[in-house]
């Protein structure tokens, strides 16, 4: 990846220390060739010369009248495996382009592509799983070289016919490949979350100690929110039958619809901070308002690192 691609990525900052393949750029919970200090001991015989801490050695020979030598060690450097669960139940499709709302399958697009581009930097492996016609199709994590597949078949697939019980499948799903999801793994979880998924189901993903991120993609101007739209015709979907038909709503009305909206927003949002879960809310389908959300959840992740250490 050029360097000019590096830009348009954001990092993978993980909750814990990474256990995954080698020769990635991400801290391992092993000691190795790495960049962070985990500790000094002392020197053995056969240790690399350019691996002793000759400050810290000459203070210790100091104190101790004799001559000490101690050795730096450093966590490793490992791949992050990442995997991306995608919602494709029919009203992730309902509103795509050139309706004026968010659309949500160019979303999913993009922020596939984004975390792809982003793994690719940190030498991480990317799996992904969706239920469009109903069975998974799923891929387990691959290095950059594998992941055209997913770009090319399943990006550009018209299928948005999944189940309603998608999430509950997707974690059934993942939970029976531990080798391939194990612990830590990056699971990226996109969907508009209406309704929103219940608690318990939240839990039973996070009992697999997955570092769990729902990326959360709603218009934010008629599902996080609803204007005033009174006095006038618009055309609204149905949401137990898919139709779309016109109303006229009275201004009470619009403001009951825009209280529902928020409260269900702020609901999720607090469901996920009680479950000490970083979510991303992804409220454009370009790639620049994409890419704000996700720095922005890297730099919030970063923050609760630091308070945390």
């Amino acid at each position: 990846m050029r360097a000019a691609d590096a830009r348009l990525t954001f990092t993978l900052v993980p909750r814990r220390r990474v256990m995954g393949p080698s020769f990635g750029t991400m801290r391992s919970l092993h000691r190795g060739a790495g960049t962070d200090v985990a500790g000094s001991r002392p020197y053995r015989p056969g240790d690399a010369m350019d691996a002793i801490d000759w400050p810290a050695s000459a203070r210790l020979s100091t104190a101790k009248s004799s001559d000490e030598f101690l050795v730096r060690e450093r966590f490793a450097e490992e791949a992050p495996k990442v995997v991306i669960v995608s919602d494709r139940r029919p009203s992730m499709a309902y509103f795509s382009s050139p309706l004026p709302w968010l659309d949500k399958p160019q979303a999913i697009r993009n922020i596939v592509e984004l975390v792809l581009a982003s793994a690719g930097v940190a030498g991480g492996f990317v799996g992904y799983l969706d239920y469009g016609d109903g069975n998974p199709h799923w891929r387990q994590p691959k290095g950059e070289r594998k992941l055209i597949e997913i770009q090319d078949r399943r990006l550009v697939s018209p299928e948005f016919h999944g189940p309603e019980d998608w999430l509950e499948r997707s974690i059934a799903h993942l939970a029976g490949h531990p080798r391939a999801v194990g612990v830590g793994t990056f699971v990226f979880v996109l969907s508009d979350f209406i309704p929103s998924p219940s608690k318990e189901v939240w839990l039973a993903a996070i009992e697999h100690r997955w570092d769990l991120v729902p990326v959360i993609i709603q218009d934010p101007t008629w599902e996080q929110s609803f204007p005033d739209v009174s006095g006038i015709v618009v055309s609204l979907r149905d949401t137990r039958t898919g139709r779309i038909v016109p109303v006229r709503l009275r201004a009470k009305e619009a403001r009951e619809r825009s209280a529902v909206n928020e409260e269900r927003l702020r609901e999720l949002l607090e469901t996920f901070r009680a479950l000490d879960v970083d979510p991303v809310l992804v409220s454009s389908s370009e790639p620049a308002g994409i890419l704000s959300s996700f720095l922005d959840w890297a730099e919030l992740r970063r923050t609760r690192r630091v308070i945390g250490s």
